[in-house]
């Protein structure tokens, strides 16, 4: 199975709103076309949250409009810039799925709700938690990839690590208490990350917009390009996972 996974783009209602300088939708845009130049066929798009920036339905219809026309399906999940009840009233259909799963080639690969009403930082829901455990469980695949936004283990920048993910250890230990969880990737962080914690590979992929200087004290920007990350989920477990910077010039 290969997978797209998008980030992070912070859409607004306005195309040529931007974000830090970057003129989000142009950027989402630049992404989509330097996937679309690569040798890669992914088989569906991970789109990990903070699709919207501004909280306008319009912002949406921008990420329908933009990330549809690659003809994939597409699991999301929101950030805590998403407005949920919005998200999933406008990307409810096919080819999106909302905390949804997709099985195909010995995997699932299944969407979780990180987000914390009215919080920059996350916590994920003990009935959410559940339904992550109850799709591992009905599903007869051997690995499982969950996608999520917030990062479930510090990223040693403190001002980013105070908006992460409270509960993080109590996923990782239920995710792999099954015994089949591989890997988690998550966005929030605008940065690359990936490393390994008990067993399960925890990729976080930066922003189709614009980054966030790692190990930073302070809050501080990046100049770091936008980005998308190529995964492929073999039969047999194994993962390759190739970030692609986007160089506008």
């Amino acid at each position: 199975m290969r997978v797209l996974h998008l980030t992070d783009p912070h859409l607004f209602a306005d195309r040529r709103g931007a974000l830090r300088g970057a003129v989000t939708y142009d950027t989402l845009q630049l992404v989509i076309a330097h996937y679309l130049d690569s040798d890669f066929e992914a088989d569906f798009i991970a789109l990990t949250g903070d699709i919207v920036q501004d909280d306008s339905a319009e912002a949406y219809a921008h990420c329908h409009e933009l990330v549809s026309s690659l003809g994939l399906p597409v699991l999301c999940v929101p950030g805590n810039h998403d407005v949920r009840s919005l998200m999933r009233d406008l990307l409810p259909d096919p080819p999106f799925s909302y905390c949804g799963s997709i099985e195909s080639g010995n995997w699932l690969i299944t969407g979780i709700d990180s987000c914390s009403a009215g919080r920059a930082g996350g916590r994920i829901a003990e009935r959410a938690l559940r339904r992550m455990e109850e799709a591992i469980a009905a599903s007869s695949a051997g690995h499982v990839m969950v996608c999520l936004h917030h990062p479930p283990v510090p990223m040693h920048s403190k001002w980013l690590d105070t908006v992460g993910l409270d509960n993080g250890d109590e996923f990782l230990a239920r995710a792999a208490s099954s015994g089949r969880v591989r890997a988690a990737i998550f966005g929030h962080v605008h940065q690359h990350y990936d490393a390994e914690h008990d067993g399960i590979r925890l990729v976080a992929t930066p922003s189709t917009c614009r980054q966030f200087l790692p190990r930073a004290d302070e809050f501080a920007v990046d100049d770091r390009p936008p980005a998308y990350r190529l995964i492929e989920l073999h039969a047999d477990g194994s993962i390759n996972a190739e970030l692609m910077w986007v160089e506008s010039g």
